[in-house]
């Protein structure tokens, strides 16, 4: 356990001197190597990015005009720092099993380890990649439905030409990602540069807005927190601050691709939190400045704030930006996902089809077209508002809370040498971390809560349906060992 005087994030040592990762046998443990057809070539600065441009997609901006009309005042913030709080803690959590099994599938991985050596510990894994084939396209929905909801300041769009055009972008996405990785980390470097400028621009403008007024208008603390009723919407608030952050922990799905990845996970993704938490408290701030009432309500606040700023011609150039950033949280989003299918598949524990590499690309393009055809097929469904909640229940139960109590189930099993790094205080930041998840899941609504169950419930009903396919798939893996994680 680290001691109070170290540093909040990091144990400089043992990042500085990993330890080879690895685990008690059995059949059910992740195998100590990287697939043969998957290359270390992500360095740190492109695995923040590509946390971080998942992270800031088209979520903000829209979740942020919908939470200053729900709570008003500038209680608006709360949500916002009780989602980076949360985050903070359960990127804790996802450090430590990132360092440990820097591996393709992150989750599948983490919950295959955990409950590997139980009876019923194959249900956890396939359940995580069982809700992944749905829960994935979803949220590539969100991102393209946002985009063509953005696209209306700039184009006459109807109802049929926003759906037509949210499909076309995951064609686009697609079609981007069909490249070998040591391309897609410098692609992502160059779509966070513009994710950043995007961002400081409406930061900026808000800023010159304060200097003009001498005041932040929008920020007016002076109702009662309790008797003006915000305590009843504010969990439902969060929720949907917490859906902007969602992405932090991207870079574990990449883990067989990460250079140094017990050093480069932990870290970026706790700079990927502090960045962006930071990158929202102060958007919040300055659209607080300018934002109308009527923008709060058609989905477009951002695009008339710097409109009435700037003026029409500006507010373009900032459109065109807002959808660099959906295209580019789309780009990450996608790519880290589509490496979960591939693992599961690749030792047996899903379709064998899902295991099949790009002959010359080397990527898992099977996973890559399914999850696109799905979020096609999704992104021509659904609206915006109905994925958000449904998004955060259907994986916080065998996702979120699965990883913190696995955690502690490998501590429990494992000594210190298993984990280059080591969270502070263990284990009150995975306590928090649970209690935290749990209301989250509350909050969403009962609906949501209900789907997320019966998601659950479908996908042990199809476990146990497959389970003599499954079998077969499994003896006929054959574990690939050519290379260490901790290269």
């Amino acid at each position: 356990m680290l001691h109070f005087h170290q540093p909040l994030f990091f144990d400089l040592h043992r990042m500085s001197h990993p330890r080879p990762s690895s685990v008690s046998s059995g059949s059910l443990q992740p195998s100590p190597s990287t697939p043969s057809g998957l290359h270390r070539a992500v360095t740190l600065w492109q695995a923040t990015s590509i946390n971080m441009i998942e992270m800031i997609g088209i979520g903000p901006f829209i979740v942020i005009p919908l939470i200053m009309q729900q709570l008003g005042s500038g209680w608006f913030l709360i949500p916002w720092l009780a989602g980076a709080f949360i985050s903070a803690l359960d990127g804790l959590i996802w450090s430590e099993l990132g360092a440990a099994f820097p591996l393709a599938g992150g989750s599948y991985q983490f919950l295959k380890a955990a409950y590997g050596t139980y009876s019923w510990g194959r249900l956890m894994p396939f359940l995580f990649v069982w809700q992944t084939m749905v829960q994935a396209p979803l949220v590539a929905a969100s991102a393209s439905i946002g985009f063509a909801q953005y696209a209306r300041y700039l184009l006459p769009l109807g109802f049929w030409e926003q759906k037509l055009l949210s499909a076309g972008i995951i064609v686009c996405i697609t079609i981007l990602l069909y490249r070998r990785i040591e391309t897609i980390g410098k692609i992502s470097v160059w779509l966070w540069a513009g994710v950043m400028l995007t961002m400081i621009w409406i930061i900026a403008g808000g800023a010159w807005s304060i200097h003009i007024q001498h005041s932040v208008q929008g920020l007016n603390f002076r109702d009662n927190f309790w008797q003006a009723g915000i305590m009843a919407v504010l969990g439902h608030a969060t929720v949907q601050a917490m859906y902007s952050y969602l992405g932090y922990y991207n870079v574990c799905h990449l883990g067989a691709e990460i250079r140094n990845p017990a050093r480069n996970i932990p870290r970026s993704i706790q700079l990927s939190i502090a960045g962006v938490a930071l990158l929202y408290l102060l958007m919040n701030i300055s659209l607080a400045q300018g934002i109308q009432p009527g923008a709060q309500h058609n989905g477009l606040a951002v695009s008339l704030f710097i409109e009435k700023l700037f003026g029409t011609s500006w507010a373009k150039v900032a459109t065109l930006l807002i959808l660099w950033i959906a295209f580019s949280s789309l780009f990450s989003l996608m790519l880290g996902y589509s490496r979960v299918p591939y693992a599961a598949a690749s030792d047996g524990y899903f379709f064998p089809i899902f295991s099949k590499m790009h002959p010359t690309r080397h990527f898992p393009h099977i996973s890559l077209l399914t999850l696109s055809a799905l979020a096609f097929i999704f992104s021509l469904l659904f609206r915006i508002e109905q994925v958000i909640s449904a998004i955060l229940a259907m994986r916080i139960l065998v996702q979120f809370i699965g990883q913190a109590v696995g955690l502690w189930l490998l501590h429990r099993r494992l000594d210190r040498s298993h984990f280059p790094f080591r969270m502070i205080a263990y284990p009150l930041p995975l306590c928090l971390s649970v209690l935290a998840w749990l209301a989250i899941f509350i909050s969403t609504g009962w609906k949501f809560v209900l789907s997320g169950l019966i998601m659950i419930g479908a996908g042990v009903g199809v476990f146990y349906l497959i389970t003599p396919w499954r079998n077969k798939w499994q003896q006929s893996y054959q574990p690939v060992t050519n290379e260490s994680v901790n290269n």
